[in-house]
């Protein structure tokens, strides 16, 4: 009974992969993360390698699973309640985003925390598109469209606190599979909603963003609810997205069209003494 550790992608995948795959919704993170290293190298989050790990319980089998992207604090999968405490023994944690019990229980092992964000993951129930909808209608993004994406996920990750170094490479690769939505008035784009692509039969919702000048028209809804129509029909089994819990307009946006809570997660950050 013993973590194991890598900074092997492909080592990772091939030892925890049918793990992961199994539940696909409550590893959508790790799933999608170790799919970027896969496909865009281990240097896709940033200098520093990887840290990708996997718990085998007395049975051989996989029970736990967790990936680190530094500078990003480790990314705790499901996990048997051994492997949660074997962990806290087996690597160093500068923090953990994890499910709220799992996270509370790793860092009431610190002598100081802090609670970076609360997120709640949902998923798709059945689908129940605004209605009326706004003005305008949807259209799937093209490479035409780059410059503004780019612009807009970077806006995206200034309003949310999170990095836009890597605008590009996902606005890329999300167009060249189809995993952009735009809401056009007028031929305008005034909101978006992106894809991951299927993994395991499983997608996610993300990035949806509408400029400020174009807020409180119900273009978010729209948007989000053609994303993951189109999603659900292109085969997804597993349509999900996270809301941040501090934001109770996105949180009732996503349950009016149909998305359903699934589970909390905590990020967490250790502190010094």
């Amino acid at each position: 009974m013993t973590w194991t550790f890598t900074d092997d992608v492909d080592a990772f995948l091939e030892a925890a992969g049918a793990f992961l795959a199994a539940r696909p919704a409550e590893n959508t993170l790790l799933l999608t993360v170790t799919a970027t290293l896969r496909d865009s190298g281990p240097g896709a989050y940033g200098p520093e390698p990887p840290v990708l790990g996997w718990w085998r319980g007395a049975d051989g089998e996989v029970a736990g699973a967790l990936v680190r992207t530094p500078p990003f604090v480790p990314i705790l999968g499901t996990a048997a309640a051994e492997a949660v405490e074997a962990l806290a023994h087996a690597l160093p944690l500068p923090g953990v985003n994890a499910d709220r019990d799992t996270a509370r229980a790793l860092a009431a092992r610190w002598p100081r925390h802090r609670v970076d964000e609360e997120h709640r993951l949902y998923r798709l129930g059945t689908l129940v598109p605004p209605s009326p909808a706004p003005a305008g209608g949807p259209r799937a993004a093209t490479t035409a469209d780059r410059t503004v994406l780019v612009e807009w996920l970077k806006a995206f990750g200034r309003e949310t606190g999170q990095s836009g170094d890597r605008a590009e490479p996902i606005v890329d690769e999300r167009t060249a599979h189809g995993g952009l939505t735009l809401w056009e008035t007028d031929g305008v784009p005034v909101s978006m909603a992106g894809v991951s692509r299927r993994i395991a039969g499983m997608v996610r919702v993300a990035s949806v963003y509408t400029p400020p000048e174009h807020r409180g028209r119900g273009y978010a809804a729209a948007v989000t609810a053609e994303a993951s129509r189109v999603a659900r029909e292109g085969g997804a089994r597993e349509v999900l997205l996270f809301t941040d819990l501090a934001n109770p307009t996105s949180n009732g946006v996503y349950r009016r069209i149909g998305y359903e809570a699934v589970s909390d997660r905590l990020l967490i950050t250790a502190e010094p003494r």
